[in-house]
């Protein structure tokens, strides 16, 4: 995995809350109660953060997710600045999310925290599917795991010392001549 560092305050940066839940810790004399909150951040052009916080009132556990989110902030490298580069699978724990590219006019098509992500990382074209755990948590985590599993050509081009030119004219060629055979 590649991590860059990324300077959030130098970002304009839009956030969405994912879940608020009430947690408690029983102690001798009870129950304190507090709240657990999950939060993604964005800009829209390709970069994105998620984190979690705990308070026992919610705008501060909010403020911590938003910090955290904010310190966890990864690029992640779109196709003409719409949707992924390539259809790609994340796992986390009981997570597993399939992610697939989408031509334009599909929309965001993603349930509960896969849509806040998309919506913030700036994907207006994906369908996704979310198969086992429901929980905000892993589902945010394997949606990462595929997301950062993404090359672009010129990362590709990058790995293999070639030229940006020859990946992506292959993918185009490799699909003319597809259609020349079944004409023909």
């Amino acid at each position: 995995m590649r991590h860059e560092i990324i300077d959030a305050s130098q970002l304009e940066l839009t956030d969405k809350v994912v879940s608020i839940k009430r947690v408690s810790k029983t102690v001798k004399g009870g129950r304190n109660m507090s709240f657990a909150a999950v939060v993604v951040v964005g800009d829209q052009k390709g970069r994105v953060g998620y984190g979690s916080g705990k308070a026992t009132e919610v705008p501060d556990a909010i403020t911590k997710a938003t910090n955290e989110a904010k310190k966890n902030m990864v690029r992640i490298p779109l196709r003409e600045g719409r949707t992924l580069h390539h259809d790609v699978k994340g796992i986390f724990g009981a997570g597993k999310v399939i992610l697939r590219t989408a031509p334009a006019g599909t929309g965001v098509i993603a349930g509960g925290p896969m849509r806040a992500i998309f919506e913030v990382l700036g994907v207006q074209d994906v369908v996704a599917k979310s198969l086992g755990s429901n929980n905000p948590y892993n589902m945010i985590k394997a949606t990462f795991n595929a997301l950062q599993s993404i090359n672009s050509p010129r990362m590709v081009a990058a790995k293999r010392g070639k030229k940006v030119g020859d990946i992506v004219s292959r993918r185009e060629n490799s699909s003319n001549v597809k259609m020349e055979k079944e004409e023909a």
